[in-house]
């Protein structure tokens, strides 16, 4: 899920991992035998701020985790499920510094789907948004944080990891003035195949599959990560903030055009290629370090 402050200032991410795609410990495992997800889960939160952004991801093993049909516990971490609102109470560190980052996040839906596409052309990677259009109250007294803005919610599963079928994708959701949300998945697989999924997901539930503009390419982010936004060709694109800036990740704020409209999108880029490297797997423990336990 993430979210954007009313004021376009704050932002955030968060994504709860079961077999996380990311983790090198979970690639490591399967590469004797197939390793148990739960024991490879974390919650990934990056806040922004204007003045700093604070970001944690420590893996937790089965042993620190608990589910049920309507609550979710990894470690000192939670997510709670109850009239038609998704909380997620925080309480992490960042990796190395040992900065605590502590608060809520509480997600209030306003249509619920179950639309699931897959990704990729073997259909073992599948896509669902369960609240595009949602708003979001976020609380934090490790930083001091208040604010309260438009959130997107939504669900990725795979049956294999995520290097087998992929090259590399550009992701991108925009809010219209109607308070729909329009989704845009641009996946360029390694046989060679591209997929654009493209759609409308409105406030009464249905949905509409529209063309995807053009593809216009974005300049590279500091690890030079080539960047692709879909917008309408009379429309300057332009990268408003970086986010994220990895070796083979990128999450920016963009000003384009779509379906007419002048939107500020969520965007992301994710370079499987990179991904795989060594040099990056061996970095990744640094910033996802692995706890089995219930502590911090």
């Amino acid at each position: 899920m993430d979210g954007l402050s009313d004021d376009g200032l704050n932002g955030f991410s968060i994504i709860a991992f079961v077999g996380s795609v990311f983790s090198p410990y979970y690639a490591w495992a399967n590469k004797s035998k197939p390793a148990q997800a739960e024991d490879f889960c974390s919650i990934n939160v990056a806040l922004y701020t204007p003045t700093k952004k604070y970001w944690t991801m420590t893996e937790r093993g089965k042993n620190a985790i608990h589910r049920t049909a309507n609550q979710f516990t990894i470690g000192p971490s939670q997510l709670s499920w109850k009239d038609n609102a998704l909380t997620v109470t925080i309480d992490e560190r960042v990796p190395l510094l040992g900065q605590r980052v502590q608060g809520t996040v509480k997600v209030f839906t306003e249509q619920l789907f179950n639309h699931v596409v897959a990704l990729d052309d073997q259909q073992k990677h599948r896509w669902g948004p369960i609240a595009p259009s949602s708003r979001v109250e976020v609380s934090f007294n490790k930083p001091n944080l208040n604010w309260q803005g438009n959130a997107y919610f939504d669900s990725n599963e795979g049956d294999e990891a995520i290097n087998k079928p992929f090259s590399e994708w550009d992701w991108s959701r925009a809010h219209l003035k109607d308070g729909s949300t329009a989704v845009i998945y641009d996946v360029r697989q390694k046989n060679g195949v591209e997929k654009v999924l493209a759609t409308i997901f409105k406030l009464d539930g249905s949905t509409e599959d529209f063309l995807a503009p053009n593809r216009v390419e974005l300049r590279k982010t500091g690890w030079r990560i080539q960047r692709n936004m879909r917008s309408e060709s009379d429309h300057k694109v332009t990268v408003m903030n970086t986010l994220e800036d990895t070796p083979f990740y990128a999450r920016s704020m963009i000003a384009s055009k779509l379906l007419g409209e002048d939107v500020i999108s969520m965007h992301e880029t994710l370079n499987i290629k990179r991904l795989e490297s060594n040099i990056v797997q061996f970095m990744l423990p640094w910033r996802m370090p692995r706890n089995p336990t219930r502590l911090y």
